[in-house]
């Protein structure tokens, strides 16, 4: 099982800047990802903090692909568009 450390640089300009580490295998892959507060402020009921839904993402993510696989600077709202089922098994479920 992958090693995810999710750092928070910056939580200004309405939205939070994470940086997110994945540790796996010996090697390790560094990400930066962008939440916007108005995308966290919809999901508080489901996650308390937003780098527990940083966190949970970067899971779900490594389910579907590899750690080099996934883009090094996104925005966390746009992992739906390639994987439909981010919205029920993350966003509306913990």
């Amino acid at each position: 099982m992958a090693d995810i450390k999710v750092s928070l640089v910056s939580d200004d300009n309405e939205e939070y800047i994470y940086d997110v580490e994945v540790n796996e295998g010996g090697s390790a892959t560094e990400h930066k990802v962008t939440l916007s507060f108005d995308a966290y402020e919809a999901l508080e009921d489901v996650y308390t903090e937003p780098d527990e839904l940083i966190k949970k993402s970067f899971e779900f993510l490594l389910e579907k692909e590899s750690k080099e696989s996934i883009q090094d600077e996104f925005n966390l709202m746009d992992i739906g568009k390639n994987f439909p089922e981010f919205q029920e098994e993350v966003l509306e479920a913990k």
